[in-house]
Order: structure tokens, then sequence, then C-alpha cells
């Protein structure tokens, strides 16, 4: 480990991106993720990489890919309204199969909303956001050493799926300062390579065993057609029926036969829970906080915390239905992720919102207050 540090979450994102190879990065400056945009202005040249400051949202999403088809591992940092002016180039990248990571430090919306205030209203625009059949993954990180840690593997997965990763931050911990010691080395995943040459008959979508393609990076010598439409393994447009289905069923098979192992949750004072509470990311701190307090006067109410949002964790949450009578999701908006929790859920074990959507972050009051009504049978 190196000396401890005083950091702020979107320092070491940043700082997490450049440990995972990131040496591209356009962006355009927006509350509250800016400070990434600065931290890479700041650490890319001195490792190398490039640092662009676009004119707008979507030229920076437009840059960072074709700087990742050029070979750079590549991110990009915005918040709620230039996450939604990216979406149009997110399923680009999808069907593209362009790896890349968004960071998107979420705040009050909808439109301009309240800019300095947290928020979590953009998981549903995580995963729908952009049009069409495709899959997603989106991670959240609760702290500043978790939040270096998720973007090493936000950019890791890009890599691996060749498909975009969205690490989906909240106010809270972009701007949160805590202690850190991070690793002084990490494990990176390789841009991938053919394993044929053109005289082989290298296709460039053509999957490999795992179902994702091994794309030639520009300027390596193959030939490469690069589209948005739908099309067969030589990257060419197909109208074929037959095309089009295997085509988006393979992008989303890459992902989910990967199943648990990119499916991160942590579970706290669960062993004799009969009550539980479901968070993620800055909520989550507020959260352990508001259970604890409530083991102390005698209740027993247990804690899932989701880091991975996209793939959801249909299995934990199908598991925690059945060994608890009721389960209260605490999270930063209006309801979103509750939904998820409702269908994931057996249908005896009652499923209550904890929501919050005043610019405010959560009180510890705000959720052992909605514990106790859950526990009374009350609505929350």
């Amino acid at each position: 480990m190196s000396k401890a540090r005083l950091m702020q979450g979107n320092e070491a994102c940043a700082e997490g991106a450049i440990a995972a190879g990131v040496n591209f990065f356009a962006g355009y400056p927006i509350t509250p993720s800016t400070e990434i945009a600065e931290t890479m202005a700041r650490l890319l040249p001195k490792h190398g990489g490039k640092f662009v400051q676009m004119e707008d949202e979507i030229a920076s999403m437009g840059a960072i890919l074709g700087a990742s088809l050029a070979g750079s591992k590549v991110m990009d940092a915005t918040s709620g309204p230039g996450f939604s002016l990216k979406q149009e180039l997110i399923g680009y990248a999808a069907c593209a199969e362009i790896p890349c990571v968004l960071v998107d430090v979420q705040r009050v919306g909808p439109s301009t909303g309240q800019p300095t205030s947290p928020s979590q209203g953009d998981v549903m625009q995580a995963r729908w956001g952009t049009h069409g059949d495709h899959p997603i993954i989106a991670l959240a990180p609760w702290s500043v050493r978790e939040t270096y840690d998720a973007t090493v593997m936000a950019v890791n997965y890009a890599e691996r799926f060749r498909t975009p990763v969205i690490l989906l931050m909240d106010e809270v911990i972009g701007h949160l300062r805590e202690k850190v010691e991070l690793p002084e080395h990490v494990e990176v995943y390789p841009r991938r390579k053919p394993k044929k040459s053109r005289a082989e008959g290298y296709e460039p979508f053509a999957p490999d065993e795992d179902l994702v393609p091994n794309v030639a990076d520009f300027g390596q010598g193959y030939r490469i057609h690069v589209t948005g439409l739908i099309h067969d393994d030589t990257g060419f447009p197909s109208g074929s029926p037959e095309v089009t289905e295997a085509s988006i069923r393979r992008l989303h098979e890459k992902i989910a036969r990967a199943g648990e192992e990119i499916i991160h949750t942590e579970s706290y004072f669960m062993d004799d829970a009969e009550y539980a509470v479901v968070s993620f990311g800055g909520s989550a701190r507020t959260a352990y906080e508001a259970v604890r307090m409530e083991r102390e006067k005698g209740r027993k109410v247990g804690m899932l915390r989701l880091m991975t949002i996209w793939p959801f964790a249909d299995k934990a949450i199908e598991a925690l239905s059945a060994k608890v009578k009721g389960i209260l999701v605490a999270e930063l908006n209006y309801g979103q992720i509750v939904h998820e929790v409702r269908r994931a859920a057996h249908s005896d074990c009652k499923v209550t919102l904890c929501g919050k959507y005043d610019m405010k972050s959560f009180e510890p009051a705000d959720i052992t207050s909605a514990i106790e009504n859950m526990i009374a049978g009350g609505n929350v």
C-alpha cells in the first residue's frame, strides 16, 4: 500500500482510471464532476496520456470513441444533463463494441435541477437511456477508496467485454474526502488483440470463445469497418433478420454469461436479521449508520449494499427476500431501484421505499424512522 492520503472521491476516480491504463480523456466541465477533469488534466500528461477539453458533451463522447478505436483506454466524466446528451453515442459504443468508461456524478434533476446537490436519479437512465435493446454495466461506489477500485474495475470490464461501462457516482461520494491508502499495483485487463492475420481470414467482429470480438485497433494494418448499423462478423451492415437477432443476443450474452462474477454486493448485520435495508452509493453510508442505530435499540435489522447496479443483483435480492419480513429501499430519488427490488423479491416480502428528493442527503433519522414504520406495518 502507498502512504495514506486525504483524497476526494472525484480525485480517486481519476487516479484509479490512470492506474487502470486510461491514457485519453475528453470532457466538458460540469458540476459536480469537474474535479475529475481537473485531475486528469493535471496527471495524464505526466503518464504520457492526453487530455482534451471539448466544446460540448456530445463532442466529448465522440472523441473518446475515436481514441478508443485507435487503441487508447478512454474515459469521460459528466453529470445528469451531460449524460443525457451522450446517450446516442453510448448506444453507438454498445452496438459497435467500443470499450469506454463514462462517469456520471449524479445531481438533482430534471433538466439543470440543483447543480450542486446530491441525487441518485440517473440509475434508470444508466440502464435504459440509450435506445434499443442493449446491455450495460454500471457500478456505484460508496467510499473514496472504493471509487478508486470501482474505476479500475470499470476500465477492466470495458476492455474485457468491449462495451461502455458506467461509473454511477453521486455528489456525496464525488465530493467526499477521506483518508485512503491506494494499492501500489492493480490488475489491468489488456486491450484485446486479433488472433488471426488478414491472410488467415480475420473478421473483426467474429466472436471469441467468450462471445467478445477481438477488434484490431486502427492503424495496425487491418481493414476494419465500424458502424452503428447492425452488422455481421465482417463489420459491414446486414439487413438479415437472422444476423440482427444473433447480434443483439450476443451483445447481451457476452455480459450475462459472466453472471455473478460482475455483480458485487455486501451484507451487514444479516446473520439474524428480520428486516433489511437495501441501498447504494452515498445513501448506503447513512443507511449503514441507521441500521447500526436500530441494532442498538434491539431491532433485528440488516443491510444489503449494491455496488453493481446493472446487471441487477436479482439472486441477492431474491435470497434476501426469502430471509426477511420486509425490505426498505433507501435511495435519493422519487423511487427507481425500489421497482427492481420489488421485481426480484418474493411476493410475500413487503418492499417499501424511503425516497428523498429535496436536494438534501439522508440523515440517519430519515431512515431509522422509515425502518420503524416498516416494522410497525405502516406505509413509508
